[in-house]
């Protein structure tokens, strides 16, 4: 199996009905609001989802980059309750450079969002804190895992944090 975080297009392509099938058993109910697939597991099935910003209620939906296989989140989940995002929100504090390169990404998420449409009840407003705190690593790796290395460099570094989720009996 190829390693998730290489070069080349994330893009995940276009959700079929045999991929809303599988991340309805990822989430354990239907997805909603499915734009595409932001990128695959190396098993070949979606591990983040592109949403759209307004739900088909009429919710408006800030997470863009959502991730749904549930060994993925629960690798992410460990990361957390170890104290990453308070390490991460004081770095950006202290280092100049990082919260720059945080700030982009925050630019790139909205950028991003706003090519899928515009919800004015969620305009600059991105996800997991950005641009100037961390309060969700599973968004900063969807961003990560959707957008490409290099474009977050704190969904990156979680990536880089994670054993290979992927390894093992294919996903759900």
């Amino acid at each position: 199996m190829s390693d998730p975080t290489s070069p080349g297009p994330p893009d995940g392509g276009p959700a079929d009905p045999d991929d809303l099938a599988a991340v309805g058993a990822q989430l354990g109910r239907p997805s909603r609001g499915v734009a595409a697939v932001g990128h695959r597991c190396p098993c070949g099935r979606p591990d983040v989802l592109t949403t759209l910003p307004q739900l088909p209620d009429g919710t408006p939906f800030p997470t863009t980059f959502y991730a749904t296989c549930p060994r993925l989140t629960g690798a992410i989940s460990t990361l957390e309750s170890a104290g990453m995002m308070r390490d991460m929100s004081a770095r950006l504090e202290s280092d100049p450079d990082l919260a720059a390169a945080y700030r982009a990404a925050h630019e790139d998420y909205l950028a991003r969002r706003a090519a899928l449409g515009e919800v004015a009840q969620i305009a600059g407003i991105s996800a997991g804190g950005m641009p100037t705190r961390v309060k969700c690593l599973h968004v900063l790796a969807a961003h990560a895992l959707a957008a490409g290395p290099g474009v977050n460099p704190l969904g990156d570094e979680v990536i880089a944090a994670l054993d290979p989720w992927w390894r093992g009996e294919p996903c759900v």
